[in-house]
């Protein structure tokens, strides 16, 4: 039996001023990638593709843990785009040749009032054919069960992203600011 299951999120957080404006730091994916999982479980496979090494998810009565390679880039203007390449589940051989997972979203600066806010939305699609155990099980319960796992899923990364990304801009944007305090004094020591 195959079903589907989706969710989405947005994301609306509120930018402290720093000296170097966030957009310079969105530039950088890496960043990113790091602020929305543990750099314990991501590897960086080319300049825009990284590995997210998911921890393991309960659905129902299967234990899965899904590895998800995300292409990862950002634009001139500084936004974030993230789309799913490839995905694998480890755990259960028979789910993983039957899965399809489709993660696409979007995190952009934008002014407003003189502050700056990131907006952003990420949508989330799991398709799957599930075991025959799971076959009497009525539809709408098992819909009901695997849109809330997604949701809390992206439910997560939403609240690491308002957390970390700050805390990790905030600390970019210093050291930023150190690197050209000591640079300008040897520069103008070379100049003279």
């Amino acid at each position: 039996m195959y079903i589907r299951f989706n969710s989405s999120q947005s994301v609306e957080i509120a930018v402290p001023d720093e000296r170097v404006p966030i957009q310079h730091y969105l530039r950088q994916p890496r960043r990113l990638v790091n602020a929305l999982v543990d750099r314990t479980r991501t590897q960086q496979l080319s300049d825009d593709c990284f590995r997210l090494k998911m921890r393991p998810l309960q659905f129902m009565m299967l234990s899965i843990q899904p590895t998800v390679d995300m292409r990862v880039w950002a634009e001139s203007d500084g936004t974030i785009n993230l789309e799913s390449v490839a995905c694998e589940i480890r755990g259960v051989g028979y789910i993983n040749d039957r899965f399809a997972l489709n993660l696409k979203g979007q995190l952009a600066a934008h002014q407003s009032s003189g502050l700056t806010y990131l907006k952003g939305k990420a949508d989330l699609e799991v398709q799957v054919e599930l075991p025959p155990p799971f076959w009497l099980t009525p539809k709408p319960i098992l819909e009901a069960t695997g849109n809330g796992l997604l949701k809390s899923v992206l439910l997560s990364v939403k609240q690491r992203l308002m957390y970390q990304l700050l805390l990790d801009y905030r600390q970019w944007a210093n050291s930023e600011i150190d690197v050209i305090s000591t640079d300008i004094p040897q520069i103008l020591s070379l100049e003279g």
